[in-house]
């Protein structure tokens, strides 16, 4: 059981790169967000792995962290956006 955690963790990273060409070729920020929603949720399933691979209880803490800054990231990046989108409608009525 052990041995399969690192090979999970390597597959995730694997999936974090395919996230970074999202990210880099993403025509709208609605496919921005969800890449750096991606990064954030990823992130912390590959602490985890790690945690539990290692028995480190530093990690635990660090994926709580990650998922908290993940959780406000994306909060903050969905009101800037909405905000751009109110303030491009109310120059096109102009």
């Amino acid at each position: 059981m052990n041995t399969l955690l690192p090979i999970l963790a390597v597959f995730l990273l694997g999936n974090l790169l395919v996230a970074l060409l999202r990210v880099a070729r993403g025509p709208t920020p609605a496919d921005r967000l969800l890449a750096a929603l991606l990064f954030g949720t990823t992130g912390v399933a590959i602490l985890l792995l790690l945690a539990f691979a290692t028995a480190s209880a530093a990690l635990l803490d660090a994926a709580l962290v990650f998922a908290l800054l993940a959780a406000i990231s994306g909060a903050a990046f969905a009101q800037r956006a909405w905000r751009e989108e109110q303030a491009e409608a109310a120059h096109d009525d102009d």
